[in-house]
């Protein structure tokens, strides 16, 4: 039987970890320019010159900033760790792998839902309203999470430079939002195209703030948490599992 206080002790390591990330890395330059400008910048390079509205606009931008956002802490967190030589000291304390894990996609969750906000109050301020905000809501938690989780996956190789992280984050990132279904609905999309978009859990989230801003999307917004749920699942797993025989080469 589990015991319910061994539990929430170890959720509680995992909540101080994320505490630490936040107030160490959040204001760190690749964090701050991979996560809050890039997705501005992009916005902007896409809607300059073209007729297009804010409301067609806000679920782009609400789907690059949580994606940007959610994934630019947790990327290089274990190399900055590893240079710096904090790690051996944190993994010395009674904490497990996946412990330290989840503490990373914390920080990165509460700091991809933190921002999420900014483009709302925008979109709000401008006349945009929002059709169902708590699935919107809910879309937002999930989507944080997940994109926390696969961008643990970028930092598992055992290196102490958060430039090659961040170089290999931006080879999988970059081409995910061009085939998510940003800046083309998944309904215009060849069927090739639409396609591959499946394969990207920034499509999911993408369709769900379309269905919760403008009131339709091109899938049910239960088939939207439901995959996003999974993905978040698989991300997780997986980086608890590869991080798990490349810790040991970090110390």
């Amino acid at each position: 039987m589990i015991d319910g206080r061994i539990v929430i002790g170890q959720i509680r390591r995992s909540f101080a970890i994320a505490k630490k990330d936040l107030r160490v890395y959040y204001s760190k330059g690749p964090v701050v320019i991979f996560g809050i400008l890039m997705p501005v910048f992009l916005l902007l390079a896409f809607s300059i010159g073209r007729d297009t509205s804010i409301e067609s606009l806000m679920p782009a931008m609400l789907g690059m900033t949580v994606f940007f956002t959610a994934s630019a802490v947790s990327p290089v967190i274990a190399p900055w760790e590893t240079q710096a030589r904090t790690l051996e000291r944190l993994v010395s304390c009674p904490v497990a792998v996946w412990q330290i894990l989840l503490g990373d996609a914390l920080a990165s969750f509460i700091f991809g839902v933190a921002i999420s906000i900014v483009p709302i109050v925008v979109g709000l301020c401008a006349g945009v309203s929002i059709v169902h905000p708590l699935i919107l809501a809910l879309g937002i938690i999930l989507a944080a999470f997940c994109f926390s989780a696969l961008a643990l996956i970028f930092s598992f190789p055992a290196t102490s430079s958060p430039a090659t992280i961040m170089m290999l984050s931006s080879l999988v990132k970059f081409p995910l939002v061009f085939i998510s279904g940003i800046f083309v609905p998944l309904s215009d999309l060849p069927l090739w195209a639409r396609s591959i978009s499946f394969m990207s859990p920034l499509t999911y989230f993408t369709d769900l703030a379309r269905y919760s801003l403008q009131g339709s999307g091109y899938l049910s917004f239960g088939v939207d948490l439901v995959v996003l749920l999974g993905f978040s699942t698989l991300f997780m797993l997986l980086a608890i599992k590869l991080h798990q025989r490349t810790m040991p080469r970090r110390i």
